[in-house]
């Protein structure tokens, strides 16, 4: 739930694992293999492409070439990341990830991941 009208002046997402009003983002345009679907709730989002919030994807091998930098935050399922010429790095729940602008390589999500990410 994003919570606008919190003490302070900001927007929250309040216990964002267990979030259930996640829209409909579609099928992965990243995927490799067959459909991964997304699911996602934006907690900011800014005119220069800048944004915030949950994303949530079904299991599959996804294939990812960043123009913006990304952090994210599993809140639960995991993911392989493994950068071109790098070794996989296995990311699970609790575990924060920044992946910078320019980044190329394969995602492997294990079972449905979800995230908060911020994207800038």
């Amino acid at each position: 739930m994003t919570d606008k009208t919190a003490s302070i002046p900001a927007s929250i997402i309040r216990n964002a694992e267990n979030v259930t009003e996640l829209e409909d983002w579609g099928p992965c345009p990243e995927a490799t293999g067959p459909q991964m679907d997304t699911r996602g709730s934006y907690l900011w989002k800014d005119e220069n492409g800048a944004e915030s919030g949950i994303w949530e994807c079904t299991a599959g091998p996804s294939r990812w070439v960043l123009e913006t930098h990304e952090f994210l935050h599993v809140l639960s399922g995991s993911m392989t990341i493994t950068a071109d010429g790098g070794e996989p790095e296995f990311v699970g729940p609790g575990d924060a990830v920044f992946v910078p602008r320019g980044w190329s390589g394969n995602w492997e999500i294990h079972e449905t991941l979800r995230k908060v990410f911020v994207i800038f």
